[in-house]
């Protein structure tokens, strides 16, 4: 096949009114979008363009034996019911197409009309009865098919999002596992149901060629050549005009890809407000009617080339039509074949020439939907190395001391450590805290203490235990974090904060007023039942400051014996700072806190710091001893209270 087709030249853009112009005026050039990688609907476009039907065809088995597989996962009696019932709907056919002979040899024997009709009564009544089972059983077995497709979507989303839930966080920061995430969640998954589908599409096609091809093996052995003579150029002209379009769609990859671009800047909500400050709206409109108009020439060059394919597969289809009609006649004049035994063959061909039609159309169809849904088979088999393995005992329902000994810890894809032996203790009831330049590792520090991450070397351990072994989600159940990068749930107030846990309304309520967030609350129409997503209808939205109070709340409400503060107050003004790590200190009466803050005045009265420079610990004690040495706490306190002061 041709080379990867580039891009397609945009003809310049018209003026915004579309008014002609008196004179020439110069082509102002499309804006360039930067080099974009190919969505994940057309990851596999560039294997498919070059590809014939037989290597297609040679690797169908392992797809079928794959959709096999998630059909009986997903419903063993629907994925049999289907399959038989399209047997049976071939065996019909068949019978239907021989008692069809018997219909033709009793109406063209000799003898008056009324005689023949009668004669041909019972070969016509098998007719109508095969006719009738093979409707009935083809309508079963799309009715299997139809509740069989839905339980496969099931079956593969679950699948899916669960292995998702249960991977190591640490995967999403590795590149290749995030962006073979992304192709089996855009299309890969969704292929699940299609492929399924398509294959007892194929083998349906496959069983009506066979009905077919039997019945005139039965007929007469001579008969067969004439079916691949009869179908061969139609199929020939359907695989030709679908490559056609598959490569024209390939080439234009490039221009959906802008299209879409332009499209999710003009509609979207995010980008709307610059849209209309920058007065863009000409600008974008012109770009994406010049990439249209290319993409329409290139359609309508598609269209014409389609028509002469279809033309000419059926100018050959007509040739050797007229040779099957010759043969028949050469075999009826030398009395090899009866006139009825011509007459069901034709039927038989016509009968196989549209199965043969399905069967090229189906082959094509799972090969092209079967490479996305290896991607999901792929992914899954991926997903299920990187879950927590034999990690199984149970977590401490209490500690005296927080142990970190010399962990060190490397992000996927990275050749500088984030960690480099650090070694930290937290005592039960202390208020500590991590003090650092961006990048220094304390986010990293933190999440390794929440068992987000497994350090990849050194030990955590809560007294004894080395959390190495324990089952993380019961070790998480001990844990509250209050995160910087909280999460906005699409959810009301009320499952913002309890997460789902529904510990009464007394807990929730005082989460809530240690966080502030009743404040925030009370002034939403429906209170702790408001949806917080302004997308769905009575939903309301809240501003940075507000969320960052629910998410404080949804720490305090978990009530765990570790509380870990990652930059809690970097959505607040200075006054709901100071407000809530007084309220913070309050909450911690008794409990055991990690801070993470660049605000080195909240950390004055922690019971000592940690100061954190490329992945490792420099200095640590109380506020007073760091500012004694001089070193970077110092130096860092010292320019944010110059900043303050000046």
């Amino acid at each position: 096949m041709a080379d990867t087709p580039s891009e397609p030249r945009s003809p310049a853009p018209r003026t915004a009114d579309d008014s002609p112009s008196p004179g020439p005026v110069p082509s102002e050039p499309a804006p360039e979008l930067g080099e974009l990688t190919f969505s994940d609907w057309h990851a596999h476009a560039e294997k498919l363009v070059g590809i014939g039907f037989l290597t297609i065809a040679r690797r169908l088995p392992a797809l079928v034996a794959h959709a096999a597989r998630l059909a009986w996962l997903a419903s063993p009696r629907d994925t049999v019911t289907t399959i038989v019932l399209s047997v049976f709907g071939g065996v019909f056919t068949a019978f239907g197409l021989l008692a069809t002979t018997g219909v033709l040899s009793a109406l063209f024997e000799a003898g008056p009309t009324p005689e023949r009709v009668r004669a041909a009564l019972p070969a016509l009544i098998l007719v109508g009865v095969a006719a009738t089972l093979r409707t009935l059983v083809q309508a079963g077995a799309g009715w299997a098919q139809s509740r069989l497709d839905p339980q496969v979507s099931r079956i593969a989303e679950e699948r899916l999002y669960g292995l998702t839930g249960r991977v190591e966080l640490a995967a999403f920061d590795d590149p290749e596992f995030h962006d073979a995430l992304q192709r089996a969640r855009s299309r890969g998954v969704s292929m699940a149901d299609t492929v399924v589908s398509t294959a007892v599409d194929l083998l349906t096609a496959a069983i009506g060629i066979a009905a077919a091809a039997g019945v005139l093996g039965v007929l007469h052995p001579v008969l067969l050549p004439l079916l691949a003579l009869a179908v061969l150029p139609d199929a020939w002209a359907a695989v030709r005009s679908a490559r056609m379009r598959y490569t024209t769609m390939y080439a234009l990859i490039p221009a959906h890809r802008r299209k879409w671009i332009i499209g999710e800047l003009l509609a979207n909500r995010e980008p709307a407000a610059e849209v209309r400050s920058f007065t863009m709206r000409g600008f974008l409109m012109r770009m994406y009617d010049a990439v249209s108009r290319a993409e329409q020439s290139i359609m309508l060059s598609l269209a014409r080339r389609q028509t002469v394919a279809r033309l000419v597969g059926e100018a050959l289809g007509g040739v050797g039509t007229a040779v099957v009609y010759v043969a028949l006649g050469l075999l009826l004049a030398a009395g090899a074949v009866p006139l009825a035994v011509a007459g069901a063959a034709v039927l038989a061909i016509r009968s196989g020439k549209s199965s043969l039609e399905n069967l090229m159309y189906a082959t094509n169809r799972l090969y092209e939907e079967g490479l996305y849904f290896t991607d999901f088979l792929d992914f899954c088999a991926d997903a299920e190395t990187r879950m927590s393995a034999g990690r199984t005992a149970p977590a401490p329902s209490s500690f005296e001391r927080i142990a970190v000994d010399d962990v060190t810890f490397t992000y996927p894809g990275s050749d500088t450590p984030a960690l480099r032996g650090v070694s930290i203790h937290i005592d039960r009831g202390e208020v500590v805290a991590l003090v650092g330049e961006n990048g220094s590792g304390k986010t990293t520090l933190a999440k390794i203490l929440s068992g987000l991450y497994a350090p990849d070397g050194g030990h955590v351990r809560w007294d004894g235990t080395d959390l190495a072994g324990v089952d993380p989600d019961r070790l998480r159940e001990h844990i509250a974090v209050i995160a910087q990068d909280h999460t906005r749930w699409p959810l009301t107030a009320r499952h913002n904060i309890d997460m789902g846990t529904d510990k009464g309304e007394a807990a929730l309520v005082a989460a809530a007023e240690v966080a502030g967030a009743d404040q925030v609350v009370a002034g939403l129409p429906y209170g702790y039942n408001t949806l917080l997503d302004r997308r769905f209808k009575d939903g309301q939205e809240l501003s940075g400051g507000q969320w960052q109070r629910i998410a404080v709340a949804r720490g305090f409400h978990r009530d765990a014996l570790l509380l870990i503060c990652d930059e809690p107050t970097a959505a607040l003004d200075a006054r709901a700072e100071h407000a809530l790590f007084e309220r913070i200190r309050r909450h911690a009466d008794g409990r055991t806190v990690l801070l993470i803050t660049h605000r080195l005045a909240s950390v004055r009265y922690a019971d000592r710091i940690y100061v954190l420079d490329r992945g490792k610990v420099t200095e640590h004690g109380t506020h007073a001893r760091l500012m004694d040495l001089g070193g970077l706490y110092a130096e860092l306190y010292g320019l944010q209270a110059r900043a303050y002061s000046a």
